[in-house]
């Protein structure tokens, strides 16, 4: 059989599963702090190396007997479980320069189920991987040019819509010139990006009770997209500390292989941003979404967000954001999201860090779905090469859409070893 993944209904810029460092190979995490790394021109190249063992209740769907045929008829299974060991060897180069300012990351991330809880879950053995790289020219001047791509190959999906388990190929490129003029209290920042996401299927077995086409493993290539974003962004500091803030972004997206209508969705938001206090940071904003595709549709958008700094060694952070999505199969979908965060320092040496947030989705076309994703855990410096993390993670989604693909819950327990120069 075909190598199934776990389903994780990733949100893409609503950051649904950014509740902390994650490990997973959706985007390059700064390597732990330390070490002198290789001296290259005026900067340094960091080489690391993430050693992570992982107990995992969401793997994926498996065949219920390790030897059927390639070539018999798709079966129905629940979610399993297995203990996944991680092998991360990746880098971080960084060069600072008045005139270009060069960052670049990447890692290979190779994934191996060990079997020691299901049977046939080592068939869910594969590569994974993540490159993110951003060039700043003259980032000193009024005028800045700034270039960046994201890419990963992961099983953690931006398309909120996909029910099964799949493999997810994405990139985004990027580019945007924020413009300071005078003396940078007024800042405006126009930009354009392109996005692909290709799907593959990775198991021909489909989770128990789903009947709808998001839950088919073979037509998830049908959902492969290009997305055209863009933007301008405002900022006026009518305070040292205080602005005043306006974000436009028109998103064009459009299926490859798909009759899904194309959406064409345009969001603006205004509001302030900065401290109220010294220890208080505070953001609210508010504006309207609108759909000018063929299905029409709008909503009101909104956020609000709270930071509260207690000590320099802890911090909480609390907020609600109403915001509009392109998505394959519906079109498009809102999302109201509540979420908080707590993050502390004891000893300058031991971070403890916490993340709690809950998205009600809701699509075009009449589907509600609710995700609730936690993530708690501590990560200690034993040395300045040397970091050490564990942490539990928990996903629950419930949806009006019946089957296991889209109503599970997914519990991982992880322990991580991280060596830097």
């Amino acid at each position: 059989m075909k190598q199934p993944a776990t389903f994780w209904g990733g949100l893409g810029a609503l950051a649904l599963l950014a509740l902390g460092g994650t490990a997973s190979a959706q985007g390059i995490a700064a390597p732990p702090t330390g070490g002198n790394g290789f001296k290259v021109g005026s900067g340094r190249l960091h080489p690391y190396f993430d050693l992570e063992t992982r107990l995992d209740s969401g793997v994926g769907y498996f065949s219920p007997t390790s030897n059927s045929e390639p070539n018999s008829d798709p079966v129905s299974a629940n979610l399993a479980s297995d203990v996944a060991l991680r092998f991360r060897p990746g880098f971080r180069l960084e060069i600072p320069s008045s005139t270009l300012a060069f960052n670049l990351g990447a890692n290979l991330d190779y994934v191996m189920y060990t079997g020691l809880v299901t049977e046939n879950s080592s068939a869910a053995s594969r590569m994974e991987g993540a490159a993110d790289l951003n060039a700043r020219f003259n980032p000193d001047a009024p005028l800045t040019l700034e270039v960046s791509n994201q890419f990963a190959r992961s099983d953690r999906t931006r398309t909120a819509a996909v029910g099964v388990g799949v493999l997810s190929l994405f990139n985004e490129a990027r580019v945007k010139a924020p413009w300071r003029p005078g003396g940078g209290a007024l800042e405006l920042t126009p930009s354009v990006a392109y996005a692909v996401e290709f799907f593959q299927p990775l198991s021909s077995v489909s989770p128990v009770g789903c009947t709808e086409s998001v839950c088919d493993p073979a037509a998830v290539e049908r959902f492969d997209y290009g997305n055209l974003r863009v933007g301008a962004e405002g900022r006026w500091r009518f305070l040292p500390k205080t602005a005043v803030v306006l974000d436009t972004h028109l998103d064009v997206r459009s299926y490859f292989n798909d009759s899904t209508p194309g959406a064409s969705l345009l969001r603006v938001m205004g509001g302030v941003a900065g401290l109220v206090s010294p220890k208080v940071a505070v953001t609210a904003k508010a504006g309207w979404g609108q759909n000018f595709g063929s299905t029409g549709g709008g909503t009101f958008l909104g956020q609000m967000e709270g930071t509260y700094l207690y000590s320099p060694t802890l911090s909480f952070k609390a907020g609600y954001l109403r915001t509009l999505e392109p998505v394959a199969a519906y079109g498009f979908f809102t999302d109201d999201r509540g979420y908080g965060e707590v993050r502390a320092l004891f000893g300058g040496k031991l971070t403890v860090s916490g993340g709690l947030a809950v998205d009600f989705l809701r699509f075009d076309g009449g589907r509600k779905d609710t995700v609730v994703g936690v993530n708690i855990g501590p990560e200690y410096q034993f040395y300045p090469w040397l970091t050490g993390a564990a942490g539990y993670m928990l996903g629950r989604r419930s949806s009006s859409v019946d089957g296991g693909g889209l109503n599970y819950s997914r519990h991982e327990g992880y322990a991580r070893l991280s060596v830097t120069y």
